[in-house]
């Protein structure tokens, strides 16, 4: 079974800085794409940032400039830095990773979920 657990969320001024980490572990052939998501109450789930296998990464419009995705291959770990954080930011942030579990076999997964909030 694979698991995706996360760290680092809590309470933070506006135009503080916060760094999120979230491992992967269990039977891991490889680990394709992974994302940070987030989602405040009342509104839907949106991607965050992502990066590929490669390296290439994607940030959404709203945090461009302010946070970088990255990640250790070698540790199975994905970060997401978070500077100059505004109360906008405020939400429960997810972090997703497509796991490859044999060669022909990949899926979606979730981590459990950690409170943002940026008071302003």
């Amino acid at each position: 079974q694979v698991q995706l657990v996360q760290s680092g969320g809590g309470l933070v001024q506006a135009g503080g800085s916060l760094r999120l980490s979230c491992v992967v572990s269990g039977n891991i052939y490889s680990v394709n794409a992974m994302g940070w998501y987030r989602q405040a109450p009342g509104k839907q789930r949106e991607l965050v940032a992502s990066v590929t296998t490669g390296g290439t990464t994607n940030y959404a419009d709203s945090v461009k400039g302010r946070f970088t995705i990255s990640r250790d291959n070698a540790k199975n770990t994905v970060y997401l830095q978070m500077n100059s954080l505004k109360s906008e930011d405020t939400a429960v942030y997810y972090c997703n990773a497509n796991i490859r579990v044999r060669f022909d076999t990949s899926y979606n997964n979730w981590s459990q979920g950690t409170q943002v909030t940026v008071s302003s």
